[in-house]
């Protein structure tokens, strides 16, 4: 399956994936996911958002951007296993559209079967450009939270937008495993289900959670990420991940749980 990153942060925080190792955890086949990678980092309502459809051992354009000095507050990275849709840069994730002036931006880990057919989209804005279940069900997110985003300028409450995320994950729950990472530059939803762990099974957890206390270290390393707030020990930071990412106190989250993240802090649960 693939492996889904994500940190939100008080302060802008480097945020360094090395993917070649990154891609290796909790993969349950050998070879990790070779089948493209992708990151968002935000910048305000906008966001830089790089992928490829190739092995992130093949890429020089991944050196390149692991040694790049991205600062952000809100982070999310996807690495490929394919299970729908070719090997090509439009089934690539993170998927990124705009709505309302802002970036928003979604990552997928699971497989749902015959969506297209089970839901399908009506003519009209947020068509898909590839082929996957996951762009597909991130274009019906988008028509879905499309109503609350009528005033520019205006951002929904944190709320209003669960609502409507916390619906769509229930939706999806009895087609297959769905764990995603939803982001729109003011906060970032994360759904956790099931996913195939690395004894090959189908079961919970499918993300975990790390809270870093103000008072901890203002660092976070582990093989193939580093997370460095500079001098903001005073600020919150918040990570997920498909599993643990080094030490720390990694907590398992429930199946069919969702969250929201804001500023580094849980900000609403459903």
């Amino acid at each position: 399956m693939c492996e889904l990153f994500a940190v939100s942060s008080a302060h802008p925080a480097r945020v360094r994936l090395r993917f070649a190792a990154f891609a290796g955890h909790g993969a349950s086949v050998a070879g990790g996911n070779p089948d493209g990678w992708g990151a968002a980092y935000f910048d305000g309502p906008d966001a830089h958002v790089l992928r490829e459809p190739i092995p992130a051992v093949r890429s020089s354009f991944v050196q390149v951007l692991e040694n790049h000095d991205f600062h952000s507050r809100l982070v999310m990275s996807h690495v490929r296993r394919a299970s729908r849709g070719p090997v090509a840069l439009a089934n690539t994730q993170p998927f990124s559209r705009e709505l309302a002036g802002r970036r928003h931006v979604f990552a997928h880990n699971g497989d749902l079967p015959d969506i297209q057919r089970r839901w399908p989209l009506e003519p009209g804005c947020w068509q898909p450009v590839g082929q996957t279940d996951s762009e597909h069900v991130f274009c019906q997110l988008l028509r879905s939270l499309a109503p609350l985003w009528r005033e520019p300028g205006v951002v929904p409450s944190v709320q209003a937008r669960l609502d409507v995320v916390a619906a769509f994950a229930a939706r999806l729950r009895p087609v297959g495993p769905v764990n995603f990472l939803y982001a729109d530059g003011d906060a970032l939803f994360a759904h956790a289900h099931r996913r195939h762990q690395a004894d090959g099974t189908l079961r919970p957890p499918g993300l975990h959670l790390l809270l870093r206390e103000p008072a901890l270290a203002h660092a976070v390393r582990a093989e193939g990420l580093q997370v460095d707030s500079g001098n903001a020990r005073s600020h919150p930071l918040a990570m997920l991940a498909s599993v643990p990412l080094g030490k720390g106190a990694w907590k398992p989250l429930p199946e069919g749980s969702l969250l929201v993240l804001r500023d580094g802090e849980v900000a609403g649960t459903a």
